[in-house]
Parts: structure tokens; C-alpha cells; sequence
């Protein structure tokens, strides 16, 4: 533009210059403009009129005219593409428009001297103006045609650098004015690299106008071409969708596309319709969107969200590197797949960092972003935090939806604050939100988790008046409420209800009543839910196998759970931790820990991973057993498998080394525990107390309990019953009455365990009176004595020599329905025989009743305390008699053998009735001091 630089002014006002006009029609037609005014000319020959349509006459006459003719309307950008055309000097634009305006002199004038037609009549003159009204709108959309396909604010940016980015192209062009948008064209083989072209959308068609005027700047080592959009884009996107209409949409794509965008499209097609039909298939898909050449955002993007509904957050994190890696920018729907993988996988750290880094790209969260984090931490259980991200939400987001209501109602729900859950369903009726049948299902279940089954038959009465149908989700929910509140036959009122109403039984309601009839221990009703749920042609899941391994092993079964196991993985179920639970605790409860650990390895083998519940059923079966080393080494294995103890794990190593009296391995697992920042509870003391109560460290029980009332840990029961029983173990009646009265004092209420104790302190005192006395009372509160509290009597009145009221207590315990055991038979035929003569004939007779009662029963002593009968027998009877004869049958199998008769008797030693009572222990100061030491550390 060196010489029309003056001349092509952008201020010019008589410049109506089209760049739009140039394109569409011929030079010779096309150029219509002047550069300054014409001189006036004759009146057949108006050139200057800038309006070179002419009268009718004139265009039904002169068909050249129609070429001419050039529509007035106003152009948005005038200049349009006139900077990147060559210069035109002044002087041959004159020539050109003097040349083009004498010839359309010379032939207006041609025509005005021409005699005039005879005048047309109306009909014929009406027909001339339908032809050229028509020739005005055909000619109209002739010239607009591009003009309004144009996006206003559209740029083209040409000749960029490969590598640039789009934030290093909007950074130089936001100088020009705010940008909606930024469009950089990919590269068709190297995605890393672009195409080398754009498109900027401003705000403003002012801002787009300013950026065209830097056309050849440059730019990173390259001259930029920049100009404004010529609509070419949408236009054929329009004409696509007329071919569209008249061929086939389907035939009209295809048929424009080449074979490699055909193949392209038929493998995204494939990829959406297994994700629709086959989705389980997780192989197929992966196998049908590798296919892909290419993908595209939209393809990335359906991976993602695919295995966020699986869960499978590796490898949809693993999707959403490769899709940035092609130089795909995620978008906000993408983000919120990824997040809602990390949500169900329950790993809610990660899914913040998605949304940090969303926020750190500028990506607005949307409402269903915030429902996915909601609903993250609902399941996770931390209701706190999904309370924060709800008000954040909330202030976002003006209007909120029933669906991130119902997953912050259903956070409350299940930490059981039906409070805040009740709050906001007022709320969210406020808001003038529908409360969808989902809802209700939450508050139902709510109220379950509660046991406040009043209030979720309010629910459930609500929903049927808000016009909801019950579903097999609704009457689940009562199902779940009746077994849980130990209340069957309402239970199997509402499954009566569903067969009535032609609602099928589900995998989840059937479950919940085998595991009602479970938790009843009413195992035949159990397996006859089973058989129906079998015989409704429903294939048992995993947790439906897991209640009926827990039924099994509920009856001892145990043979019959693993095998069911086994039946579990022929199905290709693939057993849990909570499968191999119940069969671990039962092994162990049973004293099989050969067993119990056969199971640990076999689950093992499954690929199921030990928690800490586990290793704590296998310390719980070794402590029962009181195999403290073999419990030890467990801890140990627990720490190397990565399992950290927790305070059940330290209670029962406690509880362990207290029931063998071991008091200084006691306390120093309660320093581990301490210093492992666990929480030290009731249960923690209570092992403690055991502990010394058992060796008779009574002084070092009192400073445990003096740090349980600095701690502000009530004392219970529990622990007033194993001080009553350590002081009974001493002898102590007055202590062991001292401490009744503050239970009293407390507002603690004795058991049965409580007056048990007390009477044992007072038979070792000798005083007898007194626990008759409180055999009393207890039958004055209501309290009946067990069979435990008779055989504590029992040994008491043999303490005392006074056989006839052991035998008239013994009589007392049959004659009140309970029924003596081995320990009771024990007690009393040791006590009657010690101190028995012949001369008691009434001792005789109840000797030799109660050894008729024992073989009908069919026990068998030990050898011990066989030989210690047999001695007795033989002050008795001396070589033999009756009583001998009778009671030898209870003596082992083995008693018989001469040599093990000989054997015992020269090298057992009498067993007194007194053998298992401890001695009096007196505590040191030392010692005392030491347990002050240790529970302050």
C-alpha cells in the first residue's frame, strides 16, 4: 500500500468498499464506488446517482440492467479484507470508474432515445413487479450470503509457531480486548503440535476490528496472517445439514468424509454401543476404544467416566494423562469423572487435588462436580466435610437440585445426626424442591440405623401420601428396620405384603432376613429364606453367602462353612476378609487354633487381605487359650504385614497376661498402648484391674482406679465386680462391703456377679451368716442366684464343716430348676468327702446319691482329683464298699491300670478343696510406686 496509502483512508466516508461484493460477482459488475463526486450530467444520463437501480421500465427493457443492480444495505465491517489485497493507485481507480461510468452513460442513453413502448396494461405491470421483487430477494441473499454465516468478534490467526500454546496465544492477543474463546487447530499426525492456525472469538466486534489492523505482525520468529472469519466454517456446516435433511443424515456425513474418517467414525460408534449394551465387559470396551484412531476429546471422555462408575480410579486417572498428553484440554465434565472415580474408589484426598488443579486452570465447578464431592465423603463417613463443600455449593451455585440435597441428607443419615438430617429436608422444601422417592428410602433407613421405628413409619406413611408407590427398595427398608429391632414376624408381614402387592423379592431383602434370623440364632429359618430365594431362581451373591457362613458357623458347623466357601469360588465369588471372619472367631472360640490359623492361610491364598479384625479374632482365640507367646508372635506378624494395632488388639493381649496373673506384662502393654497415641478406655482398666486383682496386687488396683477418676472414666459394674472378687480372693469382707456401699452411693446397681463376689469374700471369712444374709437380699431385689452363687455357697458350708447344709443348698439349687454342673459335683463330693464319717448316715445316703447323678450324667473327673477320692474313699470305707463301687465310675477310662493307680498314689499329694484360692500377696511400696509411674507416663 505504498502508493494508495492517502487514498484508501480509513476514515474516508464516501468509501463503500465490499470485500463480500468482490467475491460474488464479476469485475465488471462488481465494482460500484467513486472517488469523488461526479460533475452533473444530462438528464437520460444520471451516472452520479448512487443508486443505480432504475424504474421499471428500464428492467423489463434492458436485461443488462439486472446486472447492475447492486442492493443498499449497510455492511458491519466495510473494510473486510481489504488490507491483504494489492495496493490500487488513485489514478487507476479514476481511469476505471470514468471508463465504467461512460459506458453506463452511453447505454442509459442508448435506451432513453429509443421510442418509448406502448404503456403495459395492469395485469402485465403487476407481473413486472413479482419479477423484480424476486429478483431483489434472490439478489439479496446473493451478496449476504457469507456476511451471515460470520461469527461476529471471529478472527483467523494464520502462521503460527507449531509449539504455541493456547495461553501464550491469548496472553498477546488479549490487548486488543477480552476473549471468549480460543480455538487452536491440532496437528492431524503429531497432536503434541498444532496445525499451525486458530481462531480467537472476542467479546466485541471492536476488539476484532483492532486485532485485523496488526495483520503481519510478528510473532515468535513468524509473520502472523490475521484477518476477520469469513463464515466459510458455518456456512458448510449449514449446507451439510440441507444435505443432511434431503439425503440421509448418516449417508450425508459419511459420503463427505474421507476413508480414514469413516473407519474413525465406525470405531466411536462401536465404543458407544458396547458401553451401552456391554458395559460389564470391561475387555470389550477397552478392547473397542483402543481401536480408535485418534480419539478425540469425546472418546476420552466417555473412558474416564466409565471407569469412574467401576471405580477404577488408576486407570481412569491413566485415561485422563494420555488425553493431556495428546494436548487435549480437559474439560469440566471430564474433571468430574475423574473425581467421581477417586470418590467411589473412597479416595477422597485425590479427588481434591483434581478439583485444586481445576481450580487452578480457571475450570468452573459445576453443580454436579460439588454433588460428586458430596456424595464422596457421604460414603466415606465424613460428614463434616461434606457439610463444607454443601455450603460452598450453596453459595456458588444460586439454585441447588434434589440430587446433592439427597446425598448431604444421606451424610447425616448414616453418622446418625437425624437432626440435621430432618433440617434439611425442611430446607430443601423451602426451596420449593421436590423431594424425590429416593429421599425417603434415606430417612427410612436413617431411622432404622437409630431403631426409631416410629418415626420411620411417618416416612414410609408420607410417601404413600406424597403419592410414591412402594417399591422393593421401600419395603426393604422395613424389612431392615424389623430385624434389626429383633422383631421377625413383622418382618415376615411385610414380605406378605409384597407377595400381595406382586413386588419380587431382591438379593438385598432376602439377605436382610436370613440376617435377621441370624442375629436370633434361629438358624432353621435362616436356610428356609435361603431355599426360597433359590427356588425364586436368584443366584446368592456375596454378602447372601457370607450370612449363610455366619449361620453355619453360628450352629458349629464349621466343616459345612468351608465348603460353602469353597461352592463360592466355583461360582467365581470371590471370597472377603468378613467371609473367613466368622470362620476364624469360631475356630478360635472353640479352642481349634490349628484350625482357626489353617483358615487365616487359606484366606490368604484368595488374595484377601488381613485387616486388623482379623489378626484380632486369632489373638482373642490364643488368649482364651492362654497362649501368650504364640498371641505375641501374632502381634509381631500384624506389624510386619503393615497392620497396625488397634485398642482392642493391646486390650486383649492385657486381658491375657492378667488371667495368668502376669501383672508386669500388663502394664507394660498399656505403656505400648499409650505411647502408640491410642485411646485408652474402660475396657483397657478393666484389664488392668484383672491383672492385679488376680495376682493380688490390691494396693496397685486402687492407684488404677485413682487414674480412672482422674481421667473422669466412671467406674461400673464391671470394675466394682473385680475389686469385690480381688478382695474376696483375700478374705477381705469388710473392703468387699466398703465397696458395695459406694456402688450404692454411685448409683451403680449390683448383678448377680456383684453378690457372687461378695458372698465368696464372705465364705472365706468364715462368715456364713452374712452371706446367707445376702442371698436374702438378693432375692428381695429380684435377683435369683445362678448356679455359680450355689456352688460359691456350697464351698463356703464345706469350709465351715458343715456338710448338711452344702447337701441342704445342693437340694435348694435342684429344687429352684438349676441344673448342677461338673464344677458343682466337684465342690460338693470333695468337701463331703473330706470331711465326711461313717458314722453321718445322712452324709452317707447324699454321697451316694450324688454319685448315682454323676454316672447317670456321665461325667468323668480328672485323675487328680480321682486319686484324691480314691484316698478319701479308703478313710471311708477302707478296702471297699459300695460307695467305692459307685464312685469309681466316674474315675477315668485308664484308672483301672495298676500301675497308674500305684503311680498317682505314691506321687500325688492330697489336693485340698482349696487348691485353686491364691495366697495373700502383700504389695510393696515399690510396687505401688511403680504403677503410679506407669499409668502417669
Amino acid at each position: 500500500m505504498d502508493n494508495g496509502g492517502s487514498v484508501l483512508s480509513l476514515s474516508a466516508p464516501h468509501f463503500p468498499y465490499s470485500a463480500t461484493i468482490l467475491r460474488r460477482h464479476s469485475p465488471a459488475s462488481s465494482i460500484s464506488y467513486s472517488l469523488k463526486p461526479q460533475p452533473p450530467q444530462p438528464p437520460p444520463e444520471p451516472p452520479e446517482s448512487p443508486d443505480l437501480r432504475r424504474p421499471e421500465k428500464f428492467l423489463g427493457s434492458s436485461p443488462s440492467s439486472s446486472s447492475l443492480t447492486t442492493p443498499k444495505a449497510p455492511l458491519k465491517n466495510p473494510l473486510k479484507g481489504l488490507t491483504s489485497r494489492p495496493s490500487v493507485s488513485q489514478s487507476e481507480v479514476a481511469s476505471k470508474v470514468s471508463s465504467f461510468g461512460s459506458a453506463l452513460a452511453s447505454k442509459l442513453r442508448l435506451s432513453s432515445k429509443l421510442s418509448p413502448p406502448p404503456p403495459p396494461p395492469p395485469a402485465p405491470l403487476e407481473e413486472t413487479q413479482f419479477r423484480d421483487e424476486s429478483l431483489r430477494r434472490d439478489t439479496k441473499p446473493q451478496v449476504e450470503e457469507t456476511r451471515e454465516f460470520r461469527q461476529e468478534g471471529k478472527i483467523f490467526v494464520g502462521n503460527l509457531p507449531t509449539w504455541i500454546k493456547k495461553p501464550e496465544l491469548e496472553e498477546f492477543f488479549r490487548q486488543f480486548g477480552p476473549i471468549e474463546n480460543t480455538i487452536l487447530i491440532k496437528g492431524h499426525h503429531e497432536v503434541e503440535k498444532n496445525a499451525g492456525f486458530g481462531f480467537i472469538i472476542y467479546a466485541a466486534e471492536k476488539s476484532a476490528m483492532k486485532a485485523v489492523e496488526f495483520d503481519g505482525v510478528e510473532f515468535h520468529g513468524r509473520v502472523l496472517t490475521v484477518k476477520l472469519d469469513d463464515g466459510k466454517r458455518l456456512k458448510t456446516k449449514a449446507e451439510q445439514r440441507v444435505r443432511w435433511v434431503e439425503e440421509g443424515e448418516e449417508d450425508a456425513k459419511m459420503a463427505s468424509k474421507s476413508s480414514w474418517h469413516q473407519e474413525r467414525e465406525g470405531s466411536r460408534k462401536t465404543l458407544q454401543r458396547i458401553l451401552d449394551s456391554n458395559g460389564d465387559n470391561w475387555q470389550a470396551v477397552v478392547s473397542a476404544f483402543e481401536k480408535i484412531n485418534k480419539p478425540s476429546r469425546t472418546e476420552f471422555g466417555l473412558m474416564v467416566k466409565y471407569y469412574g462408575r467401576r471405580g477404577d480410579m488408576h486407570r481412569a486417572r491413566e485415561t485422563f494423562e494420555r488425553m493431556r498428553a495428546r494436548g487435549i484440554t480437559p474439560t469440566s465434565r471430564i474433571y468430574t469423572s475423574l473425581i467421581h472415580a477417586y470418590a467411589v474408589g473412597r479416595d477422597m484426598e485425590e479427588a481434591l487435588s483434581c478439583v485444586r488443579k481445576m481450580k487452578e486452570e480457571g475450570i468452573e465447578m459445576s453443580l454436579v462436580t460439588y454433588s460428586v464431592i458430596v456424595g464422596g465423603f457421604s460414603k466415606a463417613g465424613n460428614a463434616e466435610a461434606a457439610d463444607h463443600w454443601f455450603d460452598e455449593a450453596k453459595r456458588i451455585h444460586k439454585s441447588l437440585n434434589a440430587s446433592i440435597y439427597g446425598k448431604i441428607i444421606y451424610a447425616h443419615c448414616q453418622t446418625c445426626n437425624m437432626e440435621r438430617a430432618e433440617a434439611l429436608v425442611r430446607e430443601m422444601e423451602e426451596e420449593g424442591i421436590d423431594a424425590p422417592i429416593a429421599i425417603y428410602h434415606t430417612m427410612m433407613d436413617g431411622y432404622t440405623m437409630v431403631a426409631d421405628e416410629k418415626k420411620c413409619l411417618i416416612v414410609f406413611k408420607r410417601l404413600k401420601e406424597c403419592g410414591f408407590t412402594p417399591t422393593v427398595v421401600t419395603y426393604g427398608c422395613l424389612i431392615n428396620l424389623y430385624t434389626k429391632v429383633g422383631k421377625i414376624p413383622k418382618a415376615l408381614e411385610v414380605s406378605r405384603t409384597m407377595k400381595e402387592q406382586g413386588i419380587k423379592h431382591n438379593l438385598k431383602t432376602y439377605s436382610m432376613m436370613i440376617n435377621g434370623f441370624v442375629k436370633l440364632k434361629d438358624w432353621a429359618n435362616a436356610f428356609a429364606v435361603f431355599e426360597d430365594m433359590v427356588n425364586d431362581g436368584m443366584k446368592p451373591d456375596v454378602i447372601l453367602y457370607n450370612n449363610i457362613i455366619a449361620a453355619f458357623c453360628g450352629m458349629g458347623n464349621m466343616e459345612r462353612a468351608i465348603q460353602t466357601v469353597k461352592e463360592m469360588q466355583k461360582l467365581r465369588h470371590r471370597p472377603t476378609t468378613r467371609t473367613f471372619m466368622p470362620i476364624i472367631n469360631g475356630y478360635a472360640k472353640s479352642g481349634d487354633m490349628r484350625k482357626s490359623l489353617e483358615v487365616f492361610d487359606m484366606m490368604r491364598r484368595c488374595g484377601c487381605v488381613p485387616t486388623v479384625h482379623t489378626f484380632n479374632a486369632l489373638i482373642n482365640g490364643l488368649v482364651e487359650k492362654r497362649q501368650m507367646e504364640k498371641a505375641v508372635e501374632i502381634l509381631d506378624e500384624m506389624a510386619l504385614a503393615g497392620v497396625s494395632a488397634n485398642e482392642h488388639t493391646y486390650t486383649k493381649i492385657m486381658q491375657g497376661y492378667a488371667s495368668v496373673g502376669d501383672t508386669g506384662k500388663a502394664f507394660e502393654y498399656f505403656t505400648r498402648l499409650q505411647n502408640e497415641g491410642l485411646k485408652v478406655d474402660i475396657f483397657t482398666y478393666e484389664a488392668l484391674l484383672k491383672a492385679c486383682c488376680k495376682s493380688g496386687r490390691m494396693q496397685s488396683a486402687l492407684a488404677v482406679t485413682k487414674e480412672m477418676s482422674t481421667r473422669n472414666i466412671p467406674r461400673n459394674s464391671f470394675v466394682y465386680n473385680i475389686l469385690i472378687d480381688g478382695w474376696a480372693r483375700r478374705g477381705d469382707v469388710w473392703e468387699a462391703a466398703d465397696l458395695m456401699q459406694q456402688m450404692k452411693k454411685e448409683g451403680v446397681k449390683p448383678d448377680i456377679h456383684t453378690y457372687t463376689s461378695f458372698i465368696s469374700a464372705c465364705s472365706k471369712a468364715g462368715d456364713m451368716n452374712r452371706a446367707t444374709q445376702t442371698i436374702q437380699q438378693m432375692e428381695a431385689i429380684g435377683v435369683q442366684p445362678n448356679v455359680r452363687t450355689y456352688t460359691t455357697l456350697i464351698k463356703g458350708w464345706a469350709r465351715a464343716s458343715l456338710p448338711e447344709k452344702a447337701l441342704s443348698c445342693y437340694e435348694e439349687m435342684k429344687a429352684v430348676g438349676l441344673k448342677p454342673d461338673k464344677a458343682v459335683y466337684h465342690c460338693l463330693m470333695t468337701s463331703l468327702l473330706s470331711r465326711a464319717s461313717m458314722a453321718e448316715g445322712y452324709i452317707y445316703s447324699g454321697v451316694m446319691s450324688i454319685c448315682k447323678e454323676m454316672v447317670e450324667a456321665g461325667l468323668i473327673v480328672d485323675m487328680g482329683t480321682a486319686v484324691h477320692w480314691s484316698k478319701c474313699l479308703c478313710k471311708i470305707e477302707g478296702s471297699g464298699g459300695e460307695l467305692t463301687e459307685t464312685l469309681q465310675k466316674t474315675f477315668p477310662p485308664d484308672w483301672s491300670s495298676h500301675h497308674h493307680h500305684h503311680g498317682y498314689l505314691d506321687q500325688v499329694s492330697d489336693v485340698d478343696s482349696e487348691d485353686d484360692d491364691n495366697d495373700d500377696v502383700e504389695d510393696s511400696d515399690d510396687d505401688v510406686n511403680l504403677v503410679s509411674g506407669l499409668l502417669s507416663s
